[in-house]
């Protein structure tokens, strides 16, 4: 059987190549397309979209993990709400450090 001289792990070699792993630069996308999206006028169906709330009975048992709920919870992590986030986002500065804080890896879960 053939063995690689060096095993590396995933950590060891972000840190070799200086480079951030990419589900923080997915993240990062997501969240900038978000205060772009909720930058929108409040009439846009996007906009909208982001806001919807479905109606009704879900089946009993675990709640679904929906990309709302996520974006709640990452957003909970780094102590701001979905109200605050709305108004945030009209100011482009203020959102780039806003998801810088919430892209950051202190925040990030084991």
């Amino acid at each position: 059987m053939h063995r690689w001289p060096e095993v590396v792990s995933n950590d060891q070699l972000w840190d070799r190549t200086r480079q951030a792993p990419i589900e923080n630069d997915i993240k990062k996308r997501k969240w900038e397309w978000i205060g772009h999206t909720l930058r929108n006028p409040a009439s846009s169906v996007i906009r909208r979209a982001l806001d919807w709330n479905p109606q009704g009975k879900r089946k009993v048992g675990r709640p679904k993990q929906t990309w709302r709920r996520s974006n709640d919870a990452e957003a909970k992590a780094a102590g701001k709400t979905w109200v605050e986030l709305k108004r945030i986002a009209q100011n482009r500065v203020r959102w780039g450090g806003v998801v810088a804080a919430l892209c950051s890896t202190r925040n990030q879960e084991a």
